[in-house]
């Protein structure tokens, strides 16, 4: 996975917080940058917190687009759509903190060696089961390997060891991970 440059994480941010923005009605849309990296087709997750706190996750693996396209769309996604939260609001603007995860590809995980705490993110399947954990979250939480499994495996709606079923299938993933600083 190649890492974006510095420029290409702030217009990324830009990106995110001006959807949000335009689904609001608070600024008009701004055309999407197409060139170099953010014209790859790549995943994405944007994250939203206010005042500190998570008030919107929401990424994909299989971009329909471009990356800024995917950033964009899952911005608007996050803001709008999370099933955790009420949709956000204009009030909340000033004190957002938007974060953007561009995703590597997912490769299946043949080794519970494998997983590195801190370079790979989870991504778990059994049957219609699904759940995704971000690398930074493994950090956050100070989780070992095994634990990050168990908490994968628990956010899909699976037993916490489900990944070690043989018709669960464990997949890892690098994410270039930034954000804004936040407002407060």
């Amino acid at each position: 996975m190649t890492p974006l440059s510095a420029t290409d994480r702030a217009a990324l941010l830009g990106i995110a917080r001006g959807a949000i923005l335009a689904h609001l009605g608070l600024a008009p849309p701004r055309p999407l940058p197409e060139e170099g990296a953010l014209g790859e087709p790549r995943g994405a997750f944007v994250t939203l917190q206010v005042d500190g706190e998570l008030r919107g996750c929401i990424g994909t693996f299989q971009p329909a687009g471009s990356l800024a396209a995917t950033v964009a769309a899952m911005a608007v996604a996050a803001a709008h759509e999370d099933p955790r939260f009420a949709p956000l609001a204009a009030g909340e603007i000033a004190r957002l903190t938007v974060s953007v995860s561009a995703l590597g590809t997912p490769r299946r995980m043949a080794d519970p060696g494998e997983l590195q705490v801190g370079r790979h993110g989870l991504l778990v399947k059994q049957g219609w089961h699904r759940g995704a954990l971000l690398p930074r979250v493994a950090v956050e939480h100070g989780w070992d390997a095994a634990t990050f499994l168990k908490h994968v495996c628990l956010k899909a709606g699976l037993p916490a060891r489900a990944w070690q079923e043989p018709d669960a299938e464990v997949e890892l993933f690098e994410a270039d991970e930034f954000g804004e600083e936040p407002t407060h």
